[in-house]
Formats: structure tokens, sequence, C-alpha cells
């Protein structure tokens, strides 16, 4: 596969709406997704084939709802700490962070999690400290936009 991270995909008007329907239904039929497009379903399936080769549909995910598996708390989580690779793997294994970024600004690392509780929460808060982060901030989630 291609690295596509320099190039810029020209994409139409219709390949936009493609994306916003995909983005909130990514099990839609062909046919259906053609009907709401105005196109043949051949024709959308050619367009996502096209947008997913050409990287601009990096897949498709499931939604989980975290609730259902325990994790009632979720929190956007800011944390001052020093960049290692060892964080990074780390932070990949577990399973309450949903995301995490390095970012600019006021802090080095966001993550955003799905915790069991207050009591998940202050777990994960420690291993943050034990990972080295030196200060942290805690926005708690009361309920989601999009």
């Amino acid at each position: 596969m291609r690295d596509m991270a320099d190039e810029t995909v020209s994409i139409d008007k219709i390949d936009r709406e493609i994306l916003s329907i995909l983005q909130t239904d990514g099990r839609i039929a062909w046919q259906t997704l053609g009907d709401r497009v105005h196109l043949s379903p051949n024709a959308v399936a050619e367009r996502v084939r096209r947008l997913t080769r050409t990287d601009v549909i990096k897949g498709f995910r499931a939604e989980i709802n975290q609730a259902a598996l325990g994790r009632t708390l979720e929190a956007v989580i800011d944390a001052r700490m020093p960049h290692t690779q060892g964080f990074d793997d780390a932070v990949m294994k577990r399973d309450d962070v949903l995301w995490a970024a390095h970012v600019t600004g006021e802090s080095d690392v966001t993550l955003a999690v799905a915790c069991n509780g207050t009591a998940g929460l202050d777990a994960l808060l420690k291993w943050l400290q034990r990972e080295g982060a030196t200060e942290t901030h805690t926005d708690v989630v009361l309920s989601k936009i999009r």
C-alpha cells in the first residue's frame, strides 16, 4: 500500500455525501446508498472502493456501546508526560482507552476513556502516574453531541 500522507485526493460533492452517510451507517446497502445519492449500486460501490483504495476511507468499524460492557463513565484526560514509545505501546493495549493523541498546548497527551465507574477512572489515573504523568486534568463526559 502506498503512503497517501502527502497526497491530496480529489473528491466531488457526491463523494462527500457518500462519506457523510457512511460515517453514520457504515453497513448501509449499496442499493440504499445509491438511492440516497442518486446513483446505481454499482456506481456507488466503485466510488467507495476508490475512496478506500486512495485511503480516504481508512476502514469500517463497529460502534461499541461502552455501558453494555460495564464502562459507564466516559472522560477526556489531558496529561503532562514525557513522550516515550513504551507509553504509546502500553496505551494501545488498554481496552479502556478509546483513543489517545499527542497534542500541543498545556498537555502532552489527550486520552478519551471509558471506565468501569469512578473506581475504573481512579485506576486509570494511577496507571498514568506510574507511566510518568506529572499532571492530569480530567473532564467527565455528561452527554455526547456526536
